[in-house]
Protein backbone atom coordinates (compact mmCIF):
# COMPACT_ATOMS: atom_id res chain seq x y z
CA UNK A 1 0.00 0.00 0.00
CA UNK A 2 2.12 2.83 -1.36
CA UNK A 3 -0.05 5.78 -0.30
CA UNK A 4 -2.10 5.09 2.84
CA UNK A 5 -3.88 8.47 2.61
CA UNK A 6 -4.82 8.41 -1.08
CA UNK A 7 -8.41 7.32 -0.47
CA UNK A 8 -8.84 10.41 1.70
CA UNK A 9 -7.14 12.88 -0.65
CA UNK A 10 -8.02 11.67 -4.16
CA UNK A 11 -11.56 11.40 -5.49
CA UNK A 12 -12.82 8.69 -7.80
CA UNK A 13 -12.30 9.68 -11.42
CA UNK A 14 -13.91 7.70 -14.23
CA UNK A 15 -12.71 7.89 -17.82
CA UNK A 16 -16.24 8.66 -19.00
CA UNK A 17 -17.69 8.37 -22.48
CA UNK A 18 -17.07 10.02 -25.81
CA UNK A 19 -19.46 12.93 -26.51
CA UNK A 20 -22.93 11.79 -27.54
CA UNK A 21 -22.94 13.82 -30.75
CA UNK A 22 -19.78 12.01 -31.79
CA UNK A 23 -20.34 8.42 -30.69
CA UNK A 24 -23.86 7.82 -32.03
CA UNK A 25 -22.53 8.03 -35.60
CA UNK A 26 -20.24 5.00 -35.33
CA UNK A 27 -19.80 1.68 -33.55
CA UNK A 28 -16.43 2.50 -31.96
CA UNK A 29 -16.07 1.88 -28.24
CA UNK A 30 -17.81 4.64 -26.31
CA UNK A 31 -15.62 4.49 -23.21
CA UNK A 32 -12.53 6.68 -23.02
CA UNK A 33 -9.30 6.13 -21.08
CA UNK A 34 -7.37 8.06 -18.47
CA UNK A 35 -3.73 9.04 -18.79
CA UNK A 36 -1.11 6.81 -17.18
CA UNK A 37 -0.64 9.32 -14.37
CA UNK A 38 -4.37 9.53 -13.67
CA UNK A 39 -4.70 5.75 -13.76
CA UNK A 40 -1.93 5.33 -11.18
CA UNK A 41 -3.63 7.87 -8.93
CA UNK A 42 -6.89 5.94 -9.15
CA UNK A 43 -5.09 2.70 -8.27
CA UNK A 44 -3.53 4.41 -5.25
CA UNK A 45 -7.01 4.90 -3.77
CA UNK A 46 -7.28 1.18 -2.98
CA UNK A 47 -7.16 0.94 0.81
CA UNK A 48 -5.67 -2.57 1.09
CA UNK A 49 -8.52 -3.38 3.49
CA UNK A 50 -8.06 -5.93 6.24
CA UNK A 51 -11.11 -7.71 4.83
CA UNK A 52 -11.17 -7.12 1.04
CA UNK A 53 -14.86 -7.37 0.20
CA UNK A 54 -13.97 -6.79 -3.46
CA UNK A 55 -12.27 -10.18 -3.44
CA UNK A 56 -15.36 -11.70 -1.80
CA UNK A 57 -17.77 -10.16 -4.32
CA UNK A 58 -15.85 -11.10 -7.48
CA UNK A 59 -16.86 -14.54 -8.82
CA UNK A 60 -13.28 -14.98 -10.04
CA UNK A 61 -11.80 -13.94 -6.70
CA UNK A 62 -9.74 -11.13 -8.25
CA UNK A 63 -7.08 -9.76 -5.91
CA UNK A 64 -7.73 -6.08 -6.54
CA UNK A 65 -5.63 -4.72 -3.62
CA UNK A 66 -2.54 -6.54 -4.87
CA UNK A 67 -2.69 -5.51 -8.52
CA UNK A 68 -3.86 -1.99 -7.74
CA UNK A 69 -0.80 -1.55 -5.53
CA UNK A 70 1.50 -2.82 -8.30
CA UNK A 71 -0.19 -0.47 -10.78
CA UNK A 72 0.25 2.51 -8.45
CA UNK A 73 3.95 1.70 -8.13
CA UNK A 74 4.30 1.50 -11.91
CA UNK A 75 5.03 -2.23 -12.07
CA UNK A 76 2.62 -3.00 -14.91
CA UNK A 77 3.99 -6.48 -15.53
CA UNK A 78 3.51 -7.56 -11.91
CA UNK A 79 0.05 -6.00 -11.95
CA UNK A 80 -0.89 -8.12 -14.96
CA UNK A 81 0.59 -11.32 -13.51
CA UNK A 82 -1.46 -10.82 -10.33
CA UNK A 83 -4.59 -9.99 -12.31
CA UNK A 84 -4.17 -12.89 -14.72
CA UNK A 85 -3.62 -15.35 -11.87
CA UNK A 86 -7.38 -15.28 -11.24
CA UNK A 87 -8.83 -13.71 -14.39
CA UNK A 88 -8.00 -15.41 -17.71
CA UNK A 89 -9.41 -12.62 -19.91
CA UNK A 90 -9.32 -9.28 -18.07
CA UNK A 91 -9.58 -7.39 -21.37
CA UNK A 92 -13.21 -8.61 -21.53
CA UNK A 93 -14.27 -7.95 -17.95
CA UNK A 94 -12.35 -4.68 -17.97
CA UNK A 95 -14.80 -3.45 -20.60
CA UNK A 96 -18.17 -5.06 -19.88
CA UNK A 97 -18.24 -6.32 -16.28
CA UNK A 98 -20.75 -4.53 -14.00
CA UNK A 99 -17.95 -4.60 -11.41
CA UNK A 100 -19.47 -6.42 -8.45
CA UNK A 101 -16.17 -5.74 -6.72
CA UNK A 102 -16.69 -1.98 -6.85
CA UNK A 103 -20.11 -2.14 -5.20
CA UNK A 104 -18.56 -4.23 -2.42
CA UNK A 105 -15.59 -1.87 -2.03
CA UNK A 106 -15.27 -0.41 1.48
CA UNK A 107 -14.99 3.02 -0.12
CA UNK A 108 -18.44 2.48 -1.65
CA UNK A 109 -19.78 2.02 1.87
CA UNK A 110 -17.71 4.94 3.12
CA UNK A 111 -18.49 7.64 0.54
CA UNK A 112 -19.86 5.93 -2.61
CA UNK A 113 -16.55 6.48 -4.39
CA UNK A 114 -15.15 2.95 -4.82
CA UNK A 115 -11.83 2.16 -6.43
CA UNK A 116 -12.03 2.05 -10.24
CA UNK A 117 -11.20 -1.66 -10.41
CA UNK A 118 -12.85 -2.38 -13.77
CA UNK A 119 -11.11 0.45 -15.61
CA UNK A 120 -7.86 -0.35 -13.83
CA UNK A 121 -7.85 -3.98 -14.96
CA UNK A 122 -8.58 -2.93 -18.55
CA UNK A 123 -5.69 -0.46 -18.47
CA UNK A 124 -3.35 -3.07 -16.96
CA UNK A 125 -4.20 -5.62 -19.66
CA UNK A 126 -3.87 -3.19 -22.55
CA UNK A 127 -0.46 -2.12 -21.25
CA UNK A 128 0.53 -5.78 -20.92
CA UNK A 129 -0.33 -6.44 -24.57
CA UNK A 130 1.36 -3.23 -25.68
CA UNK A 131 4.59 -3.96 -23.81
CA UNK A 132 4.72 -7.62 -24.82
CA UNK A 133 4.18 -9.02 -21.32
CA UNK A 134 1.59 -11.38 -22.79
CA UNK A 135 3.16 -14.10 -24.89
CA UNK A 136 1.99 -17.62 -25.85
CA UNK A 137 3.08 -20.36 -23.47
CA UNK A 138 5.20 -22.78 -25.47
CA UNK A 139 6.44 -25.02 -22.64
CA UNK A 140 3.15 -26.76 -21.79
CA UNK A 141 3.80 -30.40 -20.84
CA UNK A 142 1.18 -32.56 -22.56
CA UNK A 143 -0.47 -35.51 -20.78
CA UNK A 144 -1.82 -37.22 -23.91
CA UNK A 145 -5.51 -36.79 -23.00
CA UNK A 146 -8.09 -35.09 -25.23
CA UNK A 147 -10.92 -32.82 -24.09
CA UNK A 148 -13.69 -31.31 -26.20
CA UNK A 149 -15.29 -28.00 -25.35
CA UNK A 150 -18.63 -27.30 -27.07
CA UNK A 151 -19.28 -23.58 -27.27
CA UNK A 152 -16.72 -20.79 -27.54
CA UNK A 153 -18.35 -18.23 -25.25
CA UNK A 154 -16.65 -16.88 -22.13
CA UNK A 155 -17.31 -20.05 -20.09
CA UNK A 156 -16.02 -22.37 -22.80
CA UNK A 157 -12.98 -20.21 -23.50
CA UNK A 158 -12.10 -20.05 -19.79
CA UNK A 159 -12.44 -23.83 -19.43
CA UNK A 160 -10.42 -24.46 -22.58
CA UNK A 161 -7.69 -22.06 -21.48
CA UNK A 162 -7.22 -23.73 -18.08
CA UNK A 163 -7.43 -27.27 -19.44
CA UNK A 164 -4.89 -26.44 -22.12
CA UNK A 165 -2.46 -25.08 -19.51
CA UNK A 166 -2.99 -28.30 -17.51
CA UNK A 167 -1.65 -30.26 -20.47
CA UNK A 168 -4.80 -31.54 -22.18
CA UNK A 169 -5.25 -31.44 -25.93
CA UNK A 170 -8.28 -29.17 -26.20
CA UNK A 171 -10.57 -28.88 -29.21
CA UNK A 172 -13.27 -26.17 -29.13
CA UNK A 173 -16.35 -26.71 -31.30
CA UNK A 174 -18.39 -23.62 -32.16
CA UNK A 175 -21.59 -23.55 -34.23
CA UNK A 176 -21.02 -19.95 -35.36
CA UNK A 177 -18.37 -18.71 -37.77
CA UNK A 178 -16.14 -17.26 -35.04
CA UNK A 179 -15.46 -17.58 -31.32
CA UNK A 180 -16.80 -15.43 -28.53
CA UNK A 181 -20.42 -16.42 -27.99
CA UNK A 182 -22.42 -13.44 -26.76
CA UNK A 183 -19.18 -11.47 -26.48
CA UNK A 184 -19.18 -11.45 -30.28
CA UNK A 185 -22.82 -11.93 -31.25
CA UNK A 186 -24.65 -10.20 -28.43
CA UNK A 187 -22.60 -7.35 -27.04
CA UNK A 188 -22.37 -4.39 -29.46
CA UNK A 189 -19.04 -3.24 -30.81
CA UNK A 190 -19.45 0.11 -29.08
CA UNK A 191 -19.01 -1.75 -25.79
CA UNK A 192 -16.51 -4.39 -26.93
CA UNK A 193 -14.49 -4.08 -30.12
CA UNK A 194 -14.33 -7.54 -31.68
CA UNK A 195 -10.63 -7.12 -32.46
CA UNK A 196 -10.13 -7.58 -28.70
CA UNK A 197 -11.67 -11.07 -28.97
CA UNK A 198 -9.66 -11.93 -32.09
CA UNK A 199 -6.43 -10.96 -30.32
CA UNK A 200 -7.11 -13.39 -27.48
CA UNK A 201 -8.22 -16.22 -29.78
CA UNK A 202 -4.94 -15.94 -31.73
CA UNK A 203 -3.09 -16.32 -28.44
CA UNK A 204 -5.12 -19.40 -27.45
CA UNK A 205 -4.48 -20.95 -30.86
CA UNK A 206 -0.75 -20.24 -30.55
CA UNK A 207 -0.81 -22.10 -27.23
CA UNK A 208 -2.25 -25.20 -28.88
CA UNK A 209 -6.05 -24.97 -28.62
CA UNK A 210 -7.80 -26.08 -31.82
CA UNK A 211 -10.98 -24.26 -32.87
CA UNK A 212 -13.52 -25.83 -35.24
CA UNK A 213 -16.19 -23.43 -36.47
CA UNK A 214 -19.57 -23.99 -38.09
CA UNK A 215 -20.06 -27.26 -36.23
CA UNK A 216 -23.24 -27.85 -34.22
CA UNK A 217 -22.35 -30.86 -32.09
CA UNK A 218 -24.83 -33.50 -30.95
CA UNK A 219 -23.63 -34.86 -27.63
CA UNK A 220 -24.06 -38.62 -28.07
CA UNK A 221 -22.03 -41.72 -27.31
CA UNK A 222 -20.28 -41.62 -30.68
CA UNK A 223 -19.01 -38.11 -29.96
CA UNK A 224 -18.15 -38.45 -26.26
CA UNK A 225 -16.13 -41.62 -26.84
CA UNK A 226 -13.67 -39.66 -28.96
CA UNK A 227 -12.52 -37.70 -25.89
CA UNK A 228 -11.56 -38.38 -22.30
CA UNK A 229 -13.91 -35.55 -21.27
CA UNK A 230 -16.44 -33.19 -22.85
CA UNK A 231 -17.39 -29.73 -21.58
CA UNK A 232 -20.74 -28.27 -22.68
CA UNK A 233 -20.76 -24.47 -22.63
CA UNK A 234 -23.44 -23.62 -25.17
CA UNK A 235 -25.01 -20.77 -23.19
CA UNK A 236 -28.73 -20.01 -23.15
CA UNK A 237 -29.73 -19.93 -26.83
CA UNK A 238 -33.51 -19.72 -26.28
CA UNK A 239 -34.81 -16.20 -25.69
CA UNK A 240 -37.92 -15.60 -23.62
CA UNK A 241 -40.83 -14.97 -26.00
CA UNK A 242 -43.96 -12.86 -25.63
CA UNK A 243 -47.02 -14.74 -26.87
CA UNK A 244 -49.29 -11.73 -27.30
CA UNK A 245 -51.75 -11.38 -30.22
CA UNK A 246 -49.99 -10.09 -33.32
CA UNK A 247 -46.64 -11.66 -32.45
CA UNK A 248 -46.35 -12.88 -36.06
CA UNK A 249 -46.36 -9.35 -37.53
CA UNK A 250 -43.33 -8.26 -39.51
CA UNK A 251 -41.31 -5.95 -37.29
CA UNK A 252 -41.40 -7.98 -34.05
CA UNK A 253 -37.99 -9.52 -33.34
CA UNK A 254 -35.92 -11.00 -30.56
CA UNK A 255 -33.21 -8.59 -29.44
CA UNK A 256 -30.39 -10.88 -30.53
CA UNK A 257 -31.76 -11.03 -34.07
CA UNK A 258 -30.87 -7.36 -34.37
CA UNK A 259 -27.72 -7.33 -32.23
CA UNK A 260 -26.05 -10.39 -33.74
CA UNK A 261 -26.91 -9.32 -37.27
CA UNK A 262 -25.49 -5.82 -36.74
CA UNK A 263 -22.23 -7.27 -35.41
CA UNK A 264 -22.03 -9.56 -38.43
CA UNK A 265 -22.64 -6.61 -40.76
CA UNK A 266 -19.74 -4.78 -39.12
CA UNK A 267 -17.62 -7.90 -39.68
CA UNK A 268 -18.35 -7.73 -43.40
CA UNK A 269 -21.31 -10.07 -43.81
CA UNK A 270 -24.08 -9.01 -46.17
CA UNK A 271 -27.83 -9.45 -45.77
CA UNK A 272 -30.69 -8.89 -48.19
CA UNK A 273 -33.17 -6.08 -47.64
CA UNK A 274 -35.80 -8.57 -46.45
CA UNK A 275 -33.38 -10.21 -44.02
CA UNK A 276 -32.08 -6.96 -42.53
CA UNK A 277 -33.37 -6.01 -39.08
CA UNK A 278 -32.84 -2.28 -38.89
CA UNK A 279 -34.22 0.65 -36.91
CA UNK A 280 -33.47 3.22 -39.62
CA UNK A 281 -36.25 5.80 -39.79
CA UNK A 282 -38.46 3.84 -37.37
CA UNK A 283 -40.09 4.33 -34.00
CA UNK A 284 -38.60 1.55 -31.89
CA UNK A 285 -40.04 -0.13 -28.80
CA UNK A 286 -37.75 -2.23 -26.62
CA UNK A 287 -39.56 -4.61 -24.26
CA UNK A 288 -37.30 -5.47 -21.35
CA UNK A 289 -35.29 -3.23 -19.04
CA UNK A 290 -31.98 -5.10 -18.72
CA UNK A 291 -28.57 -4.79 -20.37
CA UNK A 292 -29.72 -6.46 -23.59
CA UNK A 293 -32.49 -3.91 -23.90
CA UNK A 294 -29.96 -1.14 -23.32
CA UNK A 295 -27.76 -2.55 -26.08
CA UNK A 296 -30.76 -2.44 -28.43
CA UNK A 297 -31.24 1.25 -27.64
CA UNK A 298 -27.65 2.15 -28.49
CA UNK A 299 -27.76 0.06 -31.67
CA UNK A 300 -31.05 1.63 -32.76
CA UNK A 301 -29.55 5.12 -32.44
CA UNK A 302 -26.56 4.15 -34.56
CA UNK A 303 -28.83 2.66 -37.21
CA UNK A 304 -30.71 5.96 -37.46
CA UNK A 305 -33.97 5.37 -35.60
CA UNK A 306 -36.66 8.03 -35.27
CA UNK A 307 -37.31 7.38 -31.57
CA UNK A 308 -36.77 4.72 -28.89
CA UNK A 309 -39.03 3.73 -26.02
CA UNK A 310 -38.13 1.08 -23.45
CA UNK A 311 -40.78 -0.55 -21.27
CA UNK A 312 -40.41 -2.91 -18.33
CA UNK A 313 -43.14 -4.91 -16.61
CA UNK A 314 -41.48 -4.64 -13.20
CA UNK A 315 -41.49 -1.52 -10.96
CA UNK A 316 -38.91 1.22 -11.32
CA UNK A 317 -35.79 0.39 -9.28
CA UNK A 318 -34.68 2.49 -6.35
CA UNK A 319 -32.86 5.67 -7.38
CA UNK A 320 -29.58 6.65 -5.77
CA UNK A 321 -26.54 4.61 -4.72
CA UNK A 322 -28.15 2.54 -1.94
CA UNK A 323 -30.67 -0.30 -2.07
CA UNK A 324 -32.42 -0.93 1.28
CA UNK A 325 -33.29 -4.47 0.17
CA UNK A 326 -29.66 -5.32 -0.64
CA UNK A 327 -27.38 -3.32 1.66
CA UNK A 328 -23.61 -3.15 1.20
CA UNK A 329 -21.60 -5.23 0.41
CA UNK A 330 -24.32 -6.93 -1.68
CA UNK A 331 -25.11 -5.79 -5.20
CA UNK A 332 -27.63 -2.91 -5.07
CA UNK A 333 -30.59 -3.30 -7.42
CA UNK A 334 -30.81 0.40 -8.14
CA UNK A 335 -31.76 2.35 -11.25
CA UNK A 336 -29.08 1.93 -13.91
CA UNK A 337 -28.58 4.55 -16.60
CA UNK A 338 -26.24 3.32 -19.34
CA UNK A 339 -24.39 5.20 -22.06
CA UNK A 340 -27.15 4.08 -24.44
CA UNK A 341 -29.87 5.55 -22.22
CA UNK A 342 -27.97 8.84 -22.18
CA UNK A 343 -28.16 8.93 -25.98
CA UNK A 344 -31.94 9.35 -25.83
CA UNK A 345 -34.72 7.05 -24.69
CA UNK A 346 -38.16 7.19 -23.10
CA UNK A 347 -38.16 4.75 -20.20
CA UNK A 348 -41.30 3.41 -18.53
CA UNK A 349 -41.93 0.84 -15.80
CA UNK A 350 -44.96 -1.20 -14.66
CA UNK A 351 -46.08 -1.57 -18.29
CA UNK A 352 -47.71 -4.78 -19.54
CA UNK A 353 -47.83 -5.63 -23.25
CA UNK A 354 -51.33 -6.62 -24.43
CA UNK A 355 -51.18 -6.81 -28.21
CA UNK A 356 -49.07 -6.10 -31.28
CA UNK A 357 -51.02 -4.04 -33.79
CA UNK A 358 -50.37 -3.98 -37.53
CA UNK A 359 -51.61 -3.25 -41.00
CA UNK A 360 -51.06 -5.42 -44.07
CA UNK A 361 -48.92 -7.77 -41.97
CA UNK A 362 -46.57 -5.03 -40.76
CA UNK A 363 -46.26 -3.72 -37.22
CA UNK A 364 -47.62 -0.22 -36.58
CA UNK A 365 -47.94 -0.11 -32.80
CA UNK A 366 -48.22 -1.96 -29.50
CA UNK A 367 -51.16 -1.89 -27.12
CA UNK A 368 -49.91 -1.66 -23.54
CA UNK A 369 -51.38 -1.00 -20.11
CA UNK A 370 -50.00 0.39 -16.91
CA UNK A 371 -50.16 -2.14 -14.08
CA UNK A 372 -49.34 -2.35 -10.40
CA UNK A 373 -48.03 -5.09 -8.17
CA UNK A 374 -49.89 -6.03 -4.99
CA UNK A 375 -48.62 -8.30 -2.21
CA UNK A 376 -49.82 -11.88 -2.52
CA UNK A 377 -51.83 -12.76 0.63
CA UNK A 378 -50.66 -16.35 0.25
CA UNK A 379 -47.04 -15.28 -0.09
CA UNK A 380 -44.79 -15.79 -3.10
CA UNK A 381 -44.86 -13.74 -6.30
CA UNK A 382 -46.80 -10.43 -6.07
CA UNK A 383 -50.08 -10.20 -7.96
CA UNK A 384 -50.30 -8.03 -11.10
CA UNK A 385 -53.34 -5.76 -11.21
CA UNK A 386 -54.52 -3.41 -13.95
CA UNK A 387 -54.08 0.32 -13.48
CA UNK A 388 -55.28 2.92 -15.94
CA UNK A 389 -56.60 2.45 -19.47
CA UNK A 390 -54.83 0.63 -22.33
CA UNK A 391 -52.87 2.82 -24.72
CA UNK A 392 -51.04 2.36 -28.00
CA UNK A 393 -47.33 3.08 -28.41
CA UNK A 394 -46.43 3.77 -32.04
CA UNK A 395 -43.73 1.40 -33.26
CA UNK A 396 -42.54 -0.06 -36.55
CA UNK A 397 -39.92 -2.20 -34.78
CA UNK A 398 -40.27 -4.10 -31.51
CA UNK A 399 -37.29 -5.79 -29.89
CA UNK A 400 -37.98 -8.46 -27.26
CA UNK A 401 -35.26 -8.29 -24.60
CA UNK A 402 -36.84 -10.19 -21.73
CA UNK A 403 -34.03 -12.59 -20.92
CA UNK A 404 -33.32 -16.21 -21.78
CA UNK A 405 -34.64 -19.59 -20.72
CA UNK A 406 -32.37 -21.89 -18.75
CA UNK A 407 -31.57 -24.97 -20.87
CA UNK A 408 -32.69 -28.42 -19.80
CA UNK A 409 -30.12 -31.18 -20.18
CA UNK A 410 -30.54 -34.95 -20.35
CA UNK A 411 -28.48 -37.21 -18.18
CA UNK A 412 -24.98 -37.36 -19.64
CA UNK A 413 -22.15 -39.86 -19.19
CA UNK A 414 -19.80 -39.20 -16.27
CA UNK A 415 -17.17 -37.66 -18.53
CA UNK A 416 -19.51 -34.85 -19.68
CA UNK A 417 -19.56 -31.58 -17.74
CA UNK A 418 -21.85 -28.55 -18.16
CA UNK A 419 -20.75 -25.02 -17.27
CA UNK A 420 -21.57 -21.34 -17.60
CA UNK A 421 -25.02 -20.11 -18.58
CA UNK A 422 -25.80 -23.55 -19.99
CA UNK A 423 -25.65 -24.91 -16.44
CA UNK A 424 -26.83 -21.96 -14.37
CA UNK A 425 -29.04 -19.86 -16.65
CA UNK A 426 -28.28 -16.45 -18.11
CA UNK A 427 -25.91 -14.42 -15.97
CA UNK A 428 -22.78 -12.25 -16.14
CA UNK A 429 -19.69 -12.82 -18.26
CA UNK A 430 -17.55 -12.85 -15.12
CA UNK A 431 -19.71 -15.61 -13.61
CA UNK A 432 -19.51 -17.62 -16.84
CA UNK A 433 -15.72 -17.37 -16.77
CA UNK A 434 -15.62 -18.42 -13.12
CA UNK A 435 -17.84 -21.40 -13.91
CA UNK A 436 -15.55 -22.35 -16.81
CA UNK A 437 -12.51 -22.32 -14.54
CA UNK A 438 -14.28 -24.35 -11.85
CA UNK A 439 -15.38 -26.89 -14.45
CA UNK A 440 -11.81 -27.24 -15.72
CA UNK A 441 -10.79 -28.19 -12.18
CA UNK A 442 -13.60 -30.75 -12.02
CA UNK A 443 -12.51 -32.26 -15.32
CA UNK A 444 -8.93 -32.46 -14.13
CA UNK A 445 -9.95 -34.11 -10.85
CA UNK A 446 -12.10 -36.62 -12.73
CA UNK A 447 -9.37 -37.55 -15.19
CA UNK A 448 -6.72 -37.74 -12.48
CA UNK A 449 -8.50 -40.63 -10.74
Amino acid sequence: MGNPKAFLEIHRQEAGYRPIHDRIHDFGEVEQTLSTRERKLQASRCMDCGVPFCHWACPLGNKAPEWNDALYKGDWELAYRLLNSTNPFPEFTGRICPALCEKACVLNRFNHEPTTNREDECAITEMAFQEGFIQPKTDIERNGKKVAVIGAGPAGLAAANDLNHMGYKVTVFEKNEAAGGLLRYGIPNFKLNKAIIDRRIKLLEAEGIEFKYGEAIEVNDAFTKQFEAVVISTGTPTARDLKAPGRELKGVHFALEMLSQQNRVLAGMEFSKDERVTAKGKDVLVIGGGDTGSDCIGTAHRQGCKSVTQIEIMPKPVEGPEDPQNPWPNWPRTLKTTSSHEEGCTRRWNINTLEFIGKDGKLTGVKVQEIDWKPNPEGGRPIMVEKGKPEIIKAELVLLAMGFLKPEHPEYPKNVFVCGDSANGASLVVRAMASGRQTAQKVNSYLAK
